[in-house]
């Protein structure tokens, strides 16, 4: 395990990258009207932006010399995480679809994980210029102001941020069904379609609770610790510790999780 003097050393290059990628993503919004947009295997858009912020990412995370584990080249280096005590976890740009239709928000999502423990994680939200960021044994931070989950204490009064994957909603009867019962007993549903920042707003209580499935670990590891350094519950939907490999996740204000988790269940 990697020290607090380590740790910290490693910070800096964290957040310029974050902050660099997500100006290389407006310089391409800017300055482009054909952003090469092709589908990848699953059918979710991926443009030059993606590729000009994961650029950006390796340049200024490479001189760490710790391997990354990203959105792109994920099937050649995904198993390769077993052999290593240090590596980040990289989502370049989360929300493309988002970012292809001008439709906020978007956001550079980079972790750094120890030994799989998370221990720094950091989130841009690119079109409101929001740096969200916390480390292990931290408070979590929104540009440098501490921010705290909601302290709303009744599922009624909450508003629930929901994600799915494209697979899950063609599989997922229940999924469906979820939907319409939180719409019909809480105080809304949002689907603003970036996990990542589904996560940071349930930190500093713009959400009250989050839920997802079909999500890989880049998108929602810099997210759970954030969250949960903000004071969040995070699960998976049977409560269990495997949201970040498991492709489950819960992150709620810890006054309505119990109710919450049996209503996802």
């Amino acid at each position: 395990m990697i020290n607090d003097k380590v740790r910290m050393y490693l910070l800096p290059p964290l957040f310029n990258a974050a902050v660099r990628a997500g100006a290389s993503i407006m310089r391409v919004y800017k300055n482009l009207d054909d952003y090469d947009i092709s589908l990848k295997d699953d059918k979710t858009p991926i443009t030059l932006a993606d590729r000009v912020a994961h650029k950006t990412i390796r340049e200024y995370l490479g001189p760490t010399r710790i391997p990354i584990l990203s959105e792109e080249g994920r099937k050649m280096r995904y198993e390769e995480r077993r052999n290593w005590e240090l590596y980040w976890l990289v989502d370049p740009l989360d929300g493309t679809t988002n970012f292809v239709h001008d439709f906020s928000p978007y956001c550079v999502s980079i972790a750094l994980m120890d030994e799989d423990e998370l221990t720094a994680g950091v989130i841009y939200e690119v079109t409101r210029d929001e740096l969200f960021y916390a480390w292990r044994g931290s408070y979590a931070y929104l540009n440098g102001q501490r921010i705290r989950v909601s302290a709303t204490d009744k599922l009624e009064n909450a508003l629930i941020a929901i994600g799915f994957s494209y697979a899950a909603l063609n599989k997922t009867d229940g999924f469906v069904d979820s939907l319409v019962h939180f719409q019909n007993t809480t105080n809304g549903i949002r689907r603003v379609g970036s996990a990542a920042a589904d996560l940071a707003y349930v930190a500093c209580g713009r959400c009250d609770a989050f839920y997802h499935t079909g999500l890989s670990p880049w998108d929602v590891a810099a997210g759970v610790l954030i969250a949960r350094q903000a004071g969040a519950r995070i699960t998976d939907y049977a409560g269990g510790d495997d949201y970040l490999f498991g492709r489950q996740i819960i992150a709620c204000t810890p006054n309505i999780y119990e109710d919450f988790k049996q209503k996802v269940r």
